[in-house]
């Protein structure tokens, strides 16, 4: 049996205020959304659905958490600069690259590809 990664699902209170953070902040695109609660985005071939949810396992650090999405730019100082002139809130770093969350507290890190 073949199998692939299909997409990834970010559980947030209000799907329709959050994709504003993912289209806004991070660069997603809108595809869809379904049934005025489900909101589907891309960043290149990557698809994520933002639903409703809400976990009660939060983390206070980006080293504890259970899971997190990483994002990719060729110019990390750039894109950090644009991320902050936007009103993100650097939570720290982790091996250097920079880490935030959204309203939700979904961990993301920051890293230029060309460095790893």
């Amino acid at each position: 049996m073949k199998t692939k990664l299909g997409h990834l699902e970010i559980f947030v209170k209000e799907p329709l205020k959050a994709k504003d953070f993912y289209i806004n902040m991070l660069g997603f695109e809108l595809v869809e959304i379904q049934g005025e609660k489900f909101v589907w985005l891309k960043m290149g071939d990557s698809l994520i659905l933002l639903r409703p949810g809400n976990s009660a396992i939060k983390s206070d650090t980006y080293q504890k958490t259970n899971i997190a999405m990483v994002i990719y730019t060729d110019d990390l100082e750039k894109t950090l600069n644009e991320y902050k002139s936007c009103g993100l809130l650097i939570k720290g770093d982790d091996t250097g690259c920079p880490v935030f969350t959204d309203s939700d507290g979904n961990w993301f890190q920051l890293v230029n590809r060309n460095e790893l």
